[in-house]
């Protein structure tokens, strides 16, 4: 694609490059889903999804992948990933059966309706496929692939990627193989760092955020980053109506722009505690028009002025007044 096009994808799905890279925040399934549209523009090429296949890989997840990928068994790595997908993604699903023969791994995602989620679903059912070459050779095959979107024309091209018949029109993206393969074990050596479900808590602290008040607030914190934040951006990027997120923040007890208000003074705590930067540039990268605004502002919430904030001594500052209830 280009670097150049890369960064226009990142920014039509509402991403900053190096945000993405520096920090763990969570993002929000549409703006995933507009991520690929814009590749697959850019890329000249519908079938994006069937290229990002073969780089899925469920191990380069963090300690949520490594915990997954750790386990001795296949049956253990898929019991893991189910149990702490709630680390990973607020309203994805996964899950397995079993017949007597076969082995039945899915996926469903939230946004499978979407415009463009055909990329989304090959991209998962890569990542499944990843889980299950971590404990079996490299020979194997799954028996076949499903997916939940419709018939392409060209069948032949999500064979020749996945190697193996594929079915359309599914109720999810599933890997399917046969039932003995649960008992394989890990390929990989032995790891000297173990990593456990704590570790993964402690990476991603309470998990995905559940209600919409709490994706609200991470995506007004994420945007605050990149510098800009707007009530039409949050909206959009959490796929609802400014209407309906009006109303939803209102039966929260709260509105947009106190909520906006909130997390600006919540960072704004952060960065008065860095004493090497200025409550000038502070007040930029907060968003505010001046740095009066920001001092009245400031003062409002939590009863300082911002030079009065940062000369305190820690144990003096009241530990309520700079947290997001």
């Amino acid at each position: 694609m280009g670097e150049g096009a890369l960064l226009r994808a990142n920014r039509a799905a509402g991403f900053d490059v190096e945000l993405i890279e520096d920090r763990n925040f969570f993002i929000p399934q549409q703006s995933v889903v507009g991520l690929v549209n814009a590749m697959a523009r850019a890329a000249g090429d519908a079938n994006v999804g069937l290229l990002l296949v073969p780089n899925m890989n469920v191990a380069a997840y963090g300690a949520f992948g490594r915990y997954v990928t750790e386990a001795n068994t296949l049956e253990q790595a898929i019991a893991r990933s189910i149990a702490t997908l709630q680390y990973h993604s607020t309203y994805d699903g996964l899950s397995v059966t079993t017949t007597v023969d076969e082995l039945y791994f899915s996926y469903k995602s939230a946004l499978a309706t979407s415009d463009g989620y055909g990329a989304v679903a090959c991209a998962a059912a890569g990542e499944l496929l990843s889980l299950f070459r971590a404990y079996l050779p490299d020979c194997w095959r799954p028996l076949r692939i499903e997916l939940d979107i419709p018939t392409p024309c060209r069948t032949s091209l999500f064979e020749d990627v996945f190697q193996c018949p594929v079915i359309f029109d599914a109720p999810a993206v599933a890997v399917v193989a046969e039932r003995h393969c649960l008992l394989a074990a890990s390929r990989c050596p032995p790891s000297r760092s173990i990593v456990t479900l704590n570790d993964v808590s402690r990476e991603r602290p309470g998990g995905a955020p559940r209600s919409l008040l709490d994706i609200a607030i991470v995506q007004i914190r994420a945007r605050l980053l990149m510098g800009y934040v707007s009530i039409d951006d949050v909206a959009r990027s959490m796929d609802t109506s400014i209407r309906t997120l009006q109303r939803e923040l209102q039966h929260a007890g709260t509105d947009f722009r106190s909520l906006t208000t909130a997390v600006r003074i919540e960072r704004a705590t952060e960065l008065l505690r860095d004493r090497s930067v200025s409550i000038t540039n502070i007040s930029e990268h907060l968003g505010y028009s001046s740095p009066a605004g920001f001092s009245r502002a400031f003062r409002k919430a939590t009863g300082f002025g911002p030079r009065e904030y940062r000369n305190k001594e820690p144990d003096q500052l009241d530990s309520g007044s700079d947290g997001i209830e």
